[in-house]
């Protein structure tokens, strides 16, 4: 299993809408960064991410799942641009914010710490256990 992190600025789509979506999930369309494309084109069914509140928040509120491998965005009729879908797994028990990420020296070397504008991101397997039990997870 590979790990994820997906921004979202709240007003847009927040953890409250995505979970609104039950089992049936959501397309995370709109990504117009090539590199975070090829992330969402790299992402596997079960594949985990964490939900995280840009802009308004600056917080890890949420665990997601792909349900869906990359297929054409709905929302462009330009073939260049590709989502995955996903669905709300569980909430963090306590939210991690930006500042606290930032302050933890074994997560300095996290994209959301050294590529804070890209939307969709890739999470090393430490780096997704040390943010959970950051959170109050021991499980995810």
């Amino acid at each position: 299993m590979n790990y994820w992190l997906f921004k979202s600025e709240p007003f847009k789509w927040s953890w409250e809408m995505q979970k609104a979506r039950g089992e049936k999930g959501e397309e995370w369309d709109g990504v117009r960064n090539y590199q975070a494309r090829n992330n969402m084109r790299a992402m596997k069914l079960g594949d985990r991410g964490f939900f995280y509140h840009s802009n308004e928040g600056l917080e890890i509120v949420g665990i997601v799942e792909v349900c869906k491998e990359a297929h054409p965005d709905s929302t462009t009729d330009d073939p260049r641009w590709e989502c995955v879908d996903i669905k709300a797994v569980r909430d963090m028990p306590r939210p991690v914010s930006l500042k606290e990420i930032k302050a933890t020296p074994e997560l300095q070397d996290m994209s959301l710490v050294t590529s804070m504008r890209l939307s969709v991101q890739p999470v090393t397997e430490d780096e997704w256990k040390f943010v959970c039990r950051m959170g109050g997870l021991d499980d995810a």
